[in-house]
C-alpha cells in the first residue's frame, strides 16, 4: 500500500511539472486540452492549476492557466480570456443543428469550436489555425482556402474571396478589432476587411459580432461594416456603458455575458 501511495503521488508530481513546462512552453494552457493528454478529467487538472497556483507558479483563468511572470499584466490578460471564452461560449449556445455557420480569422471566434454541443454543424472559416484546434466530432470544418498572411495564419485574396460568393450560411460569427456607432466594425487588416464583409453579407439567419469590453467604442484602420448592417453583438458586462447604450439606440440588440453565469 506504502509503495503504491508513493508511486501515486511520484505521478502526480511528475504530471504537475509537466503542466508548468507546457505554460512556460505555450504562455498559456487549457483545462480541456491538459485533461485529454493526461488522460485524467478536468477536475483532476484544475486541482493541479490551483496547486501550482498556490506556489505562485502560475495565474488561472476560467479554462485555463498563464506563467506568472509579470502577474499584473497576467491577471489582466486572464480577465481577457476568461470574457473570451464566455463570449464564445454563449455564441456556441445559438448554434443549432445542421447549422452552416462562418467564423473569421478572430481568437474568440475559433474559440466557440470547443463549446459546440449541436449536431452536424458546418463551419466555413479562413482562420488557418483552425488546423490546431480541437474540433468535437460533431463538427465538419471547411477551410476557405487562399493565400496565408502571417502571423495570424489568414487565409484572403481573390481565392477565398471566390469560394465565400458560392455559399450561404446560417449564422456568421465574426471577431472584430473594435465596434463603434461612428466607425461600425473595424479590423487592422485591410486584407480581412472583405473576407468579414462577405461573411455578414452572405447569411441566411442571424449575424453576430464578437467583441470584448476593449473593442466596444474602438475604431481601426479598415471597415468591414457599418454600423446600420450590424444587428447582434455579443460583449461582456464591462464594455462602456455609453457605448453600448448608443448601439441599442442604432438599432443593435447587445448581449453581456458575465462571470458568474457559466461559472
Amino acid at each position: 500500500m506504502a509503495i503504491r501511495m508513493k508511486r501515486d503521488r511520484t505521478y502526480v508530481e511528475n504530471r504537475r511539472k509537466s503542466i508548468l513546462n507546457l505554460v512556460r512552453e505555450n504562455s498559456e494552457v487549457q483545462v480541456e486540452q491538459l485533461a485529454s493528454r493526461f488522460g485524467v478529467s478536468p477536475i483532476t487538472i484544475r486541482r493541479d492549476l490551483q496547486y501550482l497556483e498556490d506556489k505562485k507558479k502560475l495565474v488561472r483563468f476560467y479554462g485555463g492557466a498563464v506563467l506568472c511572470e509579470a502577474k499584473e499584466e497576467a491577471r489582466g490578460q486572464s480577465e481577457i480570456r476568461i470574457y473570451q471564452n464566455l463570449i464564445a461560449r454563449y455564441a456556441a449556445s445559438l448554434i443549432e443543428d445542421g447549422d452552416t455557420i462562418f467564423l473569421n480569422t478572430s481568437s474568440t471566434a475559433l474559440r466557440i469550436l470547443q463549446y459546440v454541443t449541436s449536431n452536424n454543424v458546418t463551419v466555413i472559416t479562413n482562420n488557418g489555425k483552425v488546423i490546431y484546434a480541437d474540433c468535437p466530432e460533431n463538427v465538419n470544418i471547411i477551410l476557405t482556402g487562399g493565400e496565408i498572411r502571417y502571423p495570424k495564419e489568414a487565409l484572403v485574396g481573390d481565392y477565398a474571396i471566390r469560394n465565400l460568393q458560392t455559399v450561404f450560411a446560417k449564422k456568421s460569427f465574426i471577431g472584430c478589432s473594435g465596434i463603434s456607432p461612428k466607425s461600425g466594425v473595424t479590423t487592422e487588416n485591410a486584407n480581412e476587411a472583405s473576407i468579414n464583409e462577405l461573411m455578414l453579407k452572405r447569411v441566411i439567419g442571424r449575424t453576430y459580432i464578437l467583441a470584448d469590453h476593449r473593442k466596444i467604442g474602438h475604431s481601426s484602420s479598415f471597415t468591414s461594416c457599418d454600423i446600420n448592417t450590424v444587428t447582434n453583438v455579443i460583449t461582456d458586462e464591462k464594455a462602456p456603458i455609453e457605448v453600448v447604450e448608443a448601439l441599442r439606440e442604432a438599432g443593435v440588440e447587445v448581449y453581456q455575458v458575465q462571470r458568474d453565469v457559466f461559472n
